[in-house]
């Protein structure tokens, strides 16, 4: 759904599993450091107010979005996750840069998550503009970071009663 429709933020907390026990890898990418770092903490705050323990939140950094889907394998092959959200933001500038990026990163989170044994969350903004992205990272359009938290938490209760 397109988020000028649907808040981002907006869900009803009672269709939210218990994220008690669980623990959940967040790989952040450090471009646009402005907006992965508000997704990153609506992620965060999201995942606790649901019961996942801060300390069972492993977040690592990697330099840019298309180094996600090599954060998120390595997150899954090295740490014992019940999921994994992989943010990032790549906003359009003059050249194709911008399409390869979004391309390739999301083949390779989709490819991620079709194989891995636990849920890879798709968290990466693909802005026109920097003002879009400010209002999904907890502007006018509500955090994404809040939503991927959701995810997660729904896709990990999927896997658990499968």
């Amino acid at each position: 759904m397109a988020s000028a429709l649907h808040n981002l933020s907006s869900y009803d907390p009672s269709k939210v599993p218990d994220g008690s026990g669980k623990v959940i890898g967040i790989v952040v990418s450090e471009w646009n450091e402005e907006v992965t770092g508000a997704l990153l903490e609506g992620a965060h705050n999201t995942l606790v107010k649901h019961g996942v323990n801060a300390d069972d939140i492993i977040v690592k950094t990697v330099p840019g979005s298309f180094e996600l889907v090599y954060g998120a394998a390595a997150m899954l092959e090295l740490a014992e996750v019940d999921a994994v959200i992989a943010i990032g933001c790549v906003i359009r500038g003059d050249t194709p840069h911008f399409d390869y990026i979004c391309q390739g990163t999301t083949q390779g989170l989709a490819e991620l998550n079709c194989r891995a044994e636990v849920p890879v969350i798709y968290g990466l903004l693909t802005c026109n503009t920097m003002q879009q992205a400010l209002d999904r990272c907890g502007g006018a359009l509500g955090n994404k970071g809040d939503e991927c938290a959701v995810t997660a938490l729904k896709m990990i209760d999927f896997m658990d009663t499968i």
